[in-house]
């Protein structure tokens, strides 16, 4: 079976548990030899993983939340179809 690039993100979390049957895992490793975004996915997954498993606390910088919230608040904006105005 050929898998997209949609089908191995929908895999990553059992193919790192190594839960996923022979087959699907074949197939899985198959795309990830050819597809550089999805060795990256897999890459930043397991990283997530160890991030999420250190005990030591991370402090964020003063004021991140705010310029966090700005930041995608911005993203969304320039995402959105533009309204037509009233009038």
């Amino acid at each position: 079976m050929v898998l997209n690039c949609r089908h191995v993100w929908d895999r990553i979390s059992e193919y790192i548990d190594g839960s996923l049957s022979p087959e699907v895992r074949a197939d899985v490793e198959h795309h990830l030899e050819t597809c550089e975004i999805c060795s990256a996915v897999l890459d930043s997954t397991r990283n997530v993983i160890i991030l999420m498993a250190d005990d030591r606390v991370f402090e964020l910088p003063v004021d991140f939340s705010r310029r966090l919230h700005a930041r995608l608040a911005l993203a969304i904006a320039e995402e959105a179809p533009e309204q037509p105005a009233d009038g």
